[in-house]
């Protein structure tokens, strides 16, 4: 009994844990959307970036959102430029191949190498290999170890 009862308990706090993780994770849903240093159109715009660029939501207030990138920088977004219906990464580092399969005996896409920070919609994965569209609609896989994911 108290076995079944520590695998319920284990299940739920793994299931809560899952829905909290996935409840932070929201992506850039607008086509161009501005990153201020504040929660208003007053403050400073620090940076705009581009459809399904990826963060980590920290915290509201009012129709804004603190958000954190992969790097750990902090800015705030308004909530009407983001979605939390999909997932979505960012390249980690210069220079990385997207391939026309999954595996690096596929060939690198045309448009390929792409810079850090080129985000995307993840659409599917298979094994290591994330399955993306970006803003334009080319789609391409790339390695899960060269992508953050939110």
């Amino acid at each position: 009994m108290i076995q079944k009862f520590a695998i319920a308990m284990f299940v739920l706090t793994l299931f809560q844990w899952s829905l909290e993780t996935n409840a932070n994770a929201i992506c850039v849903d607008n086509y161009r959307a501005n990153l201020r240093k504040g929660p208003g159109v007053q403050y400073q715009k620090l940076w705009e970036v581009y459809k399904y660029m990826p963060f980590k939501m920290l915290r509201r207030k009012g129709d804004w959102l603190h958000v954190q990138d992969m790097d750990g920088d902090r800015y705030w977004i308004h909530k009407k430029l983001i979605s939390s219906a999909y997932k979505c990464a960012v390249i980690k580092k210069d220079d990385t191949n997207m391939r026309e399969g999954p595996g690096t005996t596929y060939p690198v896409t045309s448009w390929s190498p792409v810079k850090k920070f080129f985000s995307f919609k993840i659409l599917d994965t298979k094994g290591d290999w994330a399955y993306t569209v970006d803003e334009t609609g080319d789609k391409a896989w790339v390695h899960l170890s060269l992508i953050w994911i939110q």
